[in-house]
């Protein structure tokens, strides 16, 4: 059914599992649409208590953006580009069941950004997260936006400037990764968690679910209409594209080291 994600249910719990292991699970328009709907199929299901979402392999749960898609990208492009963002943010937002992020590796960019979007996170001592986006020329605004809610604004200047990756122990320690486990024991405690939540009264979850989305709704559309404006302008100068060459051109060069 899906060539990017796989999708099934276990038990009262629908497990998405991101699935371009070569890619660093890295999305693309097409995989996140397969997220989507992934992710609506589950929400209408009366079977399914809670969802849990990881990556495949052992590297990354997600690398973020796929550049290759962006690489491309023209101002217009840009603001399309937000909407889509705003219509993938929302539905995370506005699930009515609980969203578990099991972290079998990296989170990066956009990716960082969506496991914040889960409600519970759980991750192992190799996991790193972060919003590297300056390093490719890309402007952050959403990824500040849900960094201030949860961090405050000192910390998010340092990540969103910097562009550095936090590993797992400054993660647990500031409230990003909530159970710090094995590797080996992140799917199974994830499971666990989400098998918790799926037994709690489900009219009283989708309440708390959706007072705690009204209670950051104001900011994230002023994210998504800022993140337009500034993203036309950040593409409209060349200087992502250029970014991007020069990081395809270093990764060839490696690749041919390499062998």
């Amino acid at each position: 059914m899906y060539r990017d994600i796989k999708a099934e249910r276990i038990g009262a719990i629908g497990v998405i599992t991101l699935n371009r292991p070569e890619r660093l699970n890295a999305w693309h328009t097409a995989m996140r649409g397969e997220i989507l709907a992934a992710l609506g199929a589950f929400a209408q299901d009366p079977a399914v208590g809670a969802i849990v979402m990881t990556g495949a392999g052992e590297r990354a749960f997600s690398a973020g953006q796929d550049l290759e898609e962006a690489h491309d990208f023209d101002a217009d492009r840009a603001e399309v580009w937000l909407r889509e963002w705003e219509t993938f943010y929302d539905t995370l937002r506005s699930l009515p069941k609980p969203l578990v992020m099991a972290l079998n590796g990296t989170a990066a960019g956009s990716a960082f950004q969506v496991a914040l979007l889960g409600d519970i996170r759980v991750g192992h001592p190799e996991v790193q997260m972060g919003q590297p986006e300056i390093n490719a020329g890309i402007a952050s605004v959403t990824g500040p936006w849900i960094m201030r809610e949860m961090l405050g604004l000192s910390r998010t200047i340092e990540l969103t400037l910097t562009g550095r990756m936090m590993d797992a122990q400054e993660c647990h320690a500031i409230g990003l990764i909530h159970y710090l486990v094995p590797r080996e024991a992140v799917h199974a405690r994830a499971m666990e968690i989400a098998e918790s939540l799926a037994g709690k009264p489900p009219v009283a979850m989708k309440l708390d679910k959706a007072r705690l989305q009204e209670m950051t709704e104001a900011g994230f559309r002023d994210a998504i209409e800022a993140g337009i404006r500034i993203h036309r302008e950040s593409y409209a100068s060349g200087e992502p594209a250029r970014m991007m060459e020069a990081f395809f051109a270093e990764r060839e060069r490696r690749r041919a080291t390499a062998a």
